[in-house]
């Protein structure tokens, strides 16, 4: 296991990443129609300080695959898509400002810093919206979103979930966390 300050992948470590990254990609070919496998490890071999965050959504159970690519940059995009909320990112609450607010119970961390420290973004509505119609996520939990900064001003933070078959977006206190609430991040590599 890499330290938690060292931002740098093993040999062995780099190389079970790619071979598990490539396997997702390949059972998974509706999440990426036209792409191939091929170009993506070639931009993640030039990208090692990427590589690492893709190690870390890994690590912490989400699960990251590629969604899209931008055909600008050549960036080709990762969500994490596990099934449900990830493992190893759940009871946070939103932000900084929201853990420093709450008296007591506080949880470990916050979604937005966790985020920031895994050197990913947190799904926007729009990303998670284009997230469910690749499947069907967060049956169970509810994800954090990026939530709008005149929401966030006003002491509130977004979070989505599905629910009988239909993608909902709610909001909450910032300070809230729920053993089934996690956050979905995104990276462009």
């Amino acid at each position: 296991m890499t330290p938690k300050n060292t931002k740098e992948l093993s040999a062995a470590q780099r190389n079970d990443l790619l071979d598990t990254l490539k396997t997702r990609f390949a059972k998974n070919k509706t999440r990426h129609k036209e792409l191939a496998w091929e170009a993506v490890q070639a931009r993640l071999e030039e990208n090692p300080a990427k590589l690492w965050c893709l190690f870390e959504m890994e690590r912490t159970g989400g699960e990251p695959d590629v969604v899209g690519h931008d055909k600008n940059t050549g960036a080709y995009i990762f969500y994490d898509c596990s099934a449900e909320s990830p493992k190893g990112r759940r009871s946070l609450c939103y932000d900084r400002d929201a853990l420093e607010a709450r008296k007591e119970a506080k949880p470990e961390s916050s979604a937005a810093e966790m985020a920031a420290d895994m050197g990913i973004g947190l799904l926007t509505e729009e990303q998670y919206r284009e997230l469910q119609k690749l499947g069907n996520f967060d049956t169970k939990t509810s994800s954090w979103l990026k939530t709008p900064d005149n929401i966030r001003k006003l002491g509130g933070a977004t979070f989505a979930d599905r629910r009988y078959d239909t993608v909902f977006i709610y909001h909450n206190g910032a300070t809230a966390y729920y053993a089934v609430r996690g956050f979905r991040g995104w990276l462009s590599v």
